[in-house]
């Protein structure tokens, strides 16, 4: 079994669209574990981050994110997810990062 013929296996987490979940830039960071996020649909988003990301994954301004919107307030959103710079390249190199939000 040679290297050549694998493919590079990569797991990415993917928005949920049917739960409303969407791609975000983190704009400005607003501090209390908060962020003020660019949504792929083009809406400005105070996003909470919750007690179990914040230690464990720092998003900084410019970070690629995963938001869900919320139901009743839809100024503002949770934060679920930040990739790194390897998977931003991978979602790159698929084309799935919208446009809108491509700048990297």
């Amino acid at each position: 079994m040679s290297n050549d013929d694998e493919e590079e296996v990569v797991r990415v987490p993917y928005p949920d669209r049917g739960e409303g979940q969407m791609f975000a830039i983190a704009d400005n960071m607003l501090g209390g574990g908060r962020v003020k996020a660019v949504c792929e649909d083009g809406e400005t988003r105070m996003g909470r981050i919750p007690g179990k990301l914040k230690k464990r994954m720092w998003i900084r301004e410019g970070d690629l994110l995963i938001v869900d919107p919320w139901d009743f307030q839809d100024e503002k959103c949770d934060v679920e997810y930040r990739y790194t710079r390897t998977q931003i390249s991978y979602l790159r190199k698929k084309n799935d990062i919208p446009n809108s939000l491509d700048v990297f």
